[in-house]
């Protein structure tokens, strides 16, 4: 993978990520908890939000690998939940800011494509190599975020939806939540295949889900 391809990679990957955890920081505050804000979290500088391993590291190796899921993580932005003014309710809305905060960065890229005409000639070509990575990762970020295992946004969503007596036990797998998924994605599949039996349900979901959504942009945005 050369340099420049690397590029229309990792910018989006940047940018989806960067956002998606500034927004988070972002409403948590408008709700009462400026955590994130005092520590200088909600802020569009990747710098404060990238993970070595998580935002770099994993997802260019699974790239380099040709993988076909695109995996990786940031810095969690930190929010304080008891100084919500109202921590059930408010918990979804910090929640959904990331995964909402995608979408309308897919729609963003994909109303793009429609200027791609009016840019100089070598920029066009770079740019419009850039916004396709851009729509799949930012839908990708926001359908794996949905997912409803803590810690990942549509597990606090759950939690906060749910009835207690499903929603405390589900909020108590937190501190686990991240291995179970990476057992999920990696691990029961490789195993799946030992026995000769498909296991990728987790990437078939997310995969028909990002599919369809993208569908759904395409259309709204005129590409149908």
């Amino acid at each position: 993978m050369t340099l420049y391809a690397a590029s229309t990679w990792v910018i989006p990957i940047l940018i989806a990520v960067t956002f998606h955890e500034a927004a988070h920081g972002f409403v948590a505050r408008l709700f009462g908890d400026d955590t994130a804000w005092r520590m200088g979290r909600v802020t569009f500088n990747p710098l404060k939000h990238i993970d070595a391993v998580g935002t770099i590291f994993l997802p260019g190796l699974l790239l380099l690998l040709h993988s076909p899921f695109l995996f990786g993580y940031a810095k969690p932005v930190p929010v304080n939940f008891a100084a919500l003014r109202n921590p059930r309710r408010d918990m979804i809305w910090v929640a959904l800011a990331g995964p909402a905060t995608n979408i309308a960065l897919a729609l963003l890229a994909a109303l793009t494509f429609h200027l791609i005409g009016f840019i100089p000639t070598m920029a066009a070509q770079w740019i419009a190599r850039n916004l396709p990575n851009t729509l799949v990762i930012n839908v990708v970020l926001a359908v794996f975020n949905m997912l409803p295992l803590p810690p990942l946004d549509g597990g606090r969503v759950a939690v906060g939806l749910l009835p207690d007596a499903i929603a405390v036990p589900l909020a108590r797998l937190e501190p686990y939540g991240m291995i179970i998924l990476l057992g999920v994605l990696f691990i029961v599949p490789i195993l799946g295949a030992q026995m000769g039996v498909d296991l990728s349900v987790v990437t078939w979901v997310i995969g028909r889900a990002t599919n369809a959504i993208i569908d759904v942009i395409l259309e709204v945005t005129g590409h149908s």
